[in-house]
């Protein structure tokens, strides 16, 4: 049964996150309803990571199976055509070994979240940013965010439903860029670990503003990372800002 990885994007609005739900609309389950048009017997495909509700992809990875050997390019050709009106899209497709797992394989994820400062409301990005009144000190969420940097108990940065056995995970990097933006200024957050908690990235983003606000010293990051207490944290941000950006393997299925 030959396997394929798959990269894909989507918007995260219309979906209650990638997870398949019984009688709800998911990314996971858009999919594999599609590929069920191609090969009604499918069962199903997994993801690299579990996007949340409202959350985005440009990198998202998943394999599947199928019975039959394809081209690749007629592969996703087929499932694209299926996925409609989804804003889902299949963006590229690789086969891969047979034992090539999505998730297990996956050596290093990458999120972006995207804040945008300006006064007159948001159009062409709705949905797509969060948007803030004021500029931020950046200088101030960049010292902030060296804190979080390296091995640690993020106990504060996750939410209380997470189902992960343990808070400790490694951040491996965790940068701010700024861009020019109609009537304002963006914020790009860059997020790069092996894994995360739930609401670890927002709990991050949503900390930081608070400090580029000015509402919070720098070293209350600190503070609040040593706390270990979810009370200590900060507001976490809104999804529609935040993208799965990357998943990294020992190799690139897709080069």
């Amino acid at each position: 049964m030959p396997r394929y990885a798959l990269k894909i994007e989507y918007h995260g609005k219309p979906f209650v996150g990638w997870q398949r739900q019984i009688d709800l609309t998911s990314v996971q389950g858009s999919i594999e309803s599609a590929l069920r048009r191609l090969q009604p017997d499918h069962p199903g495909i997994q993801g690299a990571g579990r996007t949340d509700t409202g959350v985005h992809a440009t990198g998202q990875v998943a394999h599947v199976d199928m019975a039959t050997e394809w081209d690749t390019f007629r592969l996703s050709e087929a499932i694209n055509y299926h996925l409609k009106p989804h804003p889902i899209a299949i963006t590229k497709c690789a086969p891969v070994a047979d034992d090539f797992h999505a998730r297990f394989w996956a050596l290093e994820r990458t999120y972006q979240f995207r804040l945008v400062a300006r006064r007159p409301p948001i159009t062409h990005d709705a949905g797509l940013v969060w948007q803030v009144r004021r500029p931020l000190d950046i200088e101030a969420m960049r010292t902030a965010a060296a804190h979080l940097i390296g091995r640690h108990d993020f106990t504060t940065f996750r939410s209380t439903i997470c189902q992960a056995d343990s808070p400790v995970r490694t951040l491996d990097e965790i940068s701010i860029a700024e861009y020019p933006y109609p009537n304002g200024i963006e914020y790009r957050f860059k997020i790069r670990a092996r894994s995360f908690l739930h609401n670890q990235v927002r709990s991050f983003v949503g900390t930081l503003e608070h400090i580029g606000a000015g509402s919070w010293h720098p070293d209350r990051m600190a503070d609040a990372l040593a706390a270990r207490d979810r009370q200590a944290c900060g507001t976490v941000s809104p999804p529609h800002g935040l993208y799965l950006e990357n998943v990294r393997y020992p190799d690139d299925p897709f080069a």
